[in-house]
């Protein structure tokens, strides 16, 4: 069984990771794109039909079940009546006569970049289940929970890791970090000395040399953090965080939130950045900023620094 994925735009913002990437469907978590993995899930599922669904939906397993299932056409529709998945003989979407399967709350609406998270935890624990470590594991290092590690990558020693963790190829690891579950890290990242990850998303490229805290966050390709960046992801009053998009704050819904980054973001050593912000592709900060606001490409006055003496943007190697 196969499912076709339609390519299209979510109802909300990826931004700033929407120029990673043209559609989420080529979105790349571990070493695995949305599309992939979903396939994956649909290859066991028996039955006559053939499956479709818009790529910034993630089912559940038992919305998918119901619609390998169905003897006749199926589909999946929103609250607006707009069809999201569907299930038919050739797999185009079904006409009238066609039964409605309600959208379940276990699935994943994927609107905005913090819902990659929830998607994030199915896939970490998919990967890690299928494929063992191949890199370099030096003595001294301590795993407790389950590791993937790709080829041509070391773990150094002092590196702990707690959870299930994916760490991609070519990548450099310690010595002294600490890397908690369910994270993702991309092909060729380095992370340094004194480093604790938890619960994010580096994509390719990624250097963080020393002494930095990476706290539910999405790190874009191609970006350095530089000494003592630090995400806080949590607000003093425990509430949900939110996130400014457009003229609006929005509720993520989730209470522990760090930093989303574009491509080729740097950080000037001893950035703070405070929880559900966003730093926009080839951005940067000065050394000692305080990051109580988005950044976007022009916005070099915000919090009254001048950022003009830094390059405006980095350059991208790509």
């Amino acid at each position: 069984m196969r499912m076709t994925i339609e390519r299209t735009k979510p109802p909300g913002t990826m931004a700033p990771l929407d120029d990673i990437v043209e559609f989420l469907a080529d979105y790349r978590l571990g070493n695995t794109t949305l599309e992939e993995a979903l396939q994956k899930r649909i290859t066991p599922l028996g039955g006559d039909n053939s499956l479709g669904s818009v790529d910034y939906l993630w089912p559940s397993d038992v919305l998918l079940a119901e619609l390998a299932g169905t003897g006749l056409g199926a589909v999946v529709e929103d609250h607006d009546g707009i069809k999201l998945a569907w299930a038919s003989k050739k797999g185009d979407v079904p006409g009238k006569g066609a039964a409605t399967i309600p959208l379940d709350s276990d699935s994943v609406l994927i609107r905005y970049p913090w819902d990659l998270f929830t998607v994030n935890e199915f896939i970490v624990q998919a990967i890690v289940g299928e494929n063992p470590a191949a890199g370099d594991v030096a003595p001294g290092v301590v795993v407790e929970g389950r590791l993937a590690l790709g080829e041509g990558s070391k773990l150094l020693p002092g590196v702990y890791i707690e959870g299930d963790v994916v760490i991609g190829k070519n990548c450099k690891i310690g010595p002294n970090c600490y890397i908690r579950g369910n994270t993702v890290i991309g092909d060729n990242c380095r992370i340094g000395q004194g480093v604790e990850i938890k619960n994010s998303i580096l994509m390719d490229e990624v250097s963080a040399g020393h002494l930095s805290y990476i706290g539910d966050s999405i790190v874009g390709p191609e970006t350095n953090l530089g000494a003592g960046t630090i995400t806080a992801n949590l607000r003093h009053d425990n509430k949900n965080q939110k996130s400014q998009v457009g003229n609006d704050l929005v509720d993520t819904g989730r209470r522990k939130l760090g930093a989303i980054f574009g491509r080729g973001v740097h950080t000037g050593i001893h950035t703070s950045i405070y929880p559900g912000r966003k730093l926009w592709s080839g951005v940067a900060t000065a050394p000692g900023e305080i990051v109580g606001k988005d950044i976007r490409p022009g916005n070099w006055n915000l919090g009254g620094l001048d950022r003009r003496g830094v390059e405006e943007p980095f350059p991208r190697s790509r």
